[in-house]
């Protein structure tokens, strides 16, 4: 009996193929091995960096009008700045300012509550009130005022340089009289002084009992005999004083009863009020 035919595509026949494909593979491989090493000058292949062609500058743009001069006027870098070779000059000081010269004479401005009042300094006739004397000399001068209907109104004054204001008020009414007296009693007698002004007439003395004072509303006699040399005071019910000028004569009495009558009279017609 006949053994059976194997088939065309037998397990040996594709082993044999597959040894025949890999000694070629091998037999290529030393071929190209061998003739690599024969040519070493060749080299590797290039690499992807070394084949990258290098980036070319960038043209250099035109400056724009009017940047030139200002890159050219920059310092460069590191360097010193164009004011490190020259010092800035410091500002100059301002000059100092004039102080006006001090006043060497005085400057009276001198007014009246009575318009156009005569005005006299040292006796000259300065003007009508109001009125400026200039270029008084410092010190003491005797100023004089008179206005129709008043009295006349006299003051010492004390000038300083520089100016000042002098205001002669002839309504209103001023009393400020002293004198010393010596007060007789009927069994002796005591030194003091009468003082006279616009709220009325008061005895300073160191006896205590005989110190008064009393307004004009309350006087009953106030009245001087000059050859007597003696001022008569009568407080309405009250004592009478009699007083007598401490000097020799009479005239400080008289001055001192005439001031004060004045005065009395004026506040009894309501001026200076």
């Amino acid at each position: 009996m006949d053994e059976p035919e194997e088939p065309a595509h037998s397990p040996h026949v594709n082993r044999n193929i597959i040894v025949g494909i890999v000694t070629l593979l091998a037999l290529l491989a030393v071929y190209f091995g061998g003739r690599a090493l024969r040519n070493p000058a060749a080299g590797p292949p290039p690499s992807v960096e070394q084949a990258k062609p290098q980036e070319q500058p960038a043209a250099a743009q035109p400056p724009a009008p009017g940047v030139e001069a200002t890159r050219s006027a920059a310092p460069p870098a590191g360097g010193p700045s164009p004011s490190g070779s020259r010092r800035r000059k410091a500002p100059a000081p301002e000059p100092p300012v004039a102080q006006p010269a001090e006043p060497t004479t005085g400057t009276l401005h001198i007014d009246s509550d009575v318009p156009g009042a005569f005005v006299f300094l040292d006796r000259q006739f300065v003007g009508k009130a109001p009125v400026t004397a200039e270029a008084v000399t410092p010190g003491t001068h005797q100023l004089n005022v008179s206005a129709e209907g008043y009295e006349g109104y006299s003051q010492k004054l004390e000038v300083a340089p520089g100016p000042a204001d002098v205001m002669v008020r002839f309504k209103e009414v001023r009393l400020h009289e002293t004198v010393a007296v010596v007060h007789k009693h009927r069994f002796g007698s005591c030194e003091g002084k009468l003082i006279a002004t616009t709220q009325g007439i008061r005895y300073e003395t160191t006896h205590e009992e005989d110190q008064f004072q009393v307004p004009f509303s309350n006087l009953e006699v106030f009245e001087v005999t000059y050859l007597d040399k003696n001022l008569k005071i009568k407080v309405r019910g009250g004592r009478t004083y009699n007083f007598t000028d401490k000097n020799p004569n009479a005239d400080a009495l008289f001055v001192f009863h005439r001031n004060v009558e004045k005065a009395r009279a004026r506040i009894a017609k309501g001026e200076g009020k």
